[in-house]
């Protein structure tokens, strides 16, 4: 059985109580869009996607994310961690020397989850593509979903990707785009401004659909529901996912400074404050 909207919500809320900790233990990582992303992860992970119990690379037989933003680690190994695939108790490990929550994530130590290496930026929809058209080869009906930043699409083969997947027909690909404005130098607007990209996606004849309210988990379920229905019809589907950075803690929103910065101890504490646990769950 899936989780309610309340249960969801309190999980929501201990990830992003993991992601805070995570990066002050080591003073080191990226909260921003961790925090921006929580709520999206935690519905696709405990609502959206159809998983098998256990986890192998092959994927066979059940839906796969790839995550290209690799640097939102944080949100990701919490979300993995919170559903079973490794110990709640290994996020203590984040970035820590011979750890297997490396600052991005890797596959070459065997992390439970993963399924590529993400550090640099803009290879993510590629990788996707491929496991999508192997998915149509092995007759296998599950959907393929990735994650990106706004900012990452200013780099990358991610334009190579995006017109082969619609040439090519990939139509049991979901590609969502966290739209928070903002990147590690400032908007996204002053570092290098993209215009429409819904109207770019849509040239490039992909099926587009919004997601108004990013941080809202009623609001994605809804809204990845409906991209869902719209796969297997000749065209790939992109969401765009209207998030806020920093989201849940008031001082890290609305801004990109805290894109790849942590907490110190009294920062920390105003945070933990604001998302406290009522849910169940525990830290770490």
């Amino acid at each position: 059985m899936k989780p309610n909207t309340q249960q969801l919500n309190d999980l929501t809320i201990q990830v992003r109580r993991d992601i805070l900790r995570m990066v002050h233990a080591v003073n080191s990582g990226h909260p921003g869009g961790s925090l921006g992303c929580t709520e999206f992860l935690v519905a696709l992970y405990q609502n959206i996607m159809e998983r098998k119990e256990g986890f192998d690379m092959d994927g066979i037989g059940e839906d796969l994310f790839f995550l290209s933003n690799g640097h939102i680690s944080p949100v990701f190994y919490s979300v993995l961690a919170r559903s079973g695939y490794f110990p709640v108790a290994e996020l203590a490990t984040f970035r820590l020397i011979n750890t297997r929550l490396q600052g991005h994530p890797t596959t070459h130590d065997g992390l439970p989850g993963v399924r590529m290496a993400s550090g640099s930026l803009g290879q993510g929809l590629s990788v996707g593509i491929g496991a999508a058209q192997a998915k149509k080869l092995n007759n296998d009906k599950h959907l393929v979903y990735t994650l990106h930043g706004d900012g990452e699409l200013q780099e990358g083969q991610n334009w190579e990707a995006i017109m082969y997947a619609s040439a090519k027909k990939v139509d049991n690909l979901i590609a969502t785009v966290d739209l928070n404005g903002k990147q590690i130098d400032g908007t996204t607007d002053e570092v290098l401004c993209m215009g429409s990209i819904k109207a770019k996606f849509e040239a490039f004849d992909w099926d587009v659909l919004e997601i108004t309210e990013g941080n809202n988990i009623e609001a994605i379920i809804a809204g990845m529901n409906e991209a869902k229905s719209r796969t297997g019809k000749g065209k790939p589907v992109c969401v765009l996912l209207h998030t806020e950075m920093g989201n849940g803690v008031d001082y890290m929103m609305y801004s990109h400074a805290w894109h790849g910065k942590a907490p110190n101890d009294a920062q920390l504490e105003n945070a933990l404050a604001q998302n406290y646990n009522t849910g169940g769950n525990s830290d770490y």
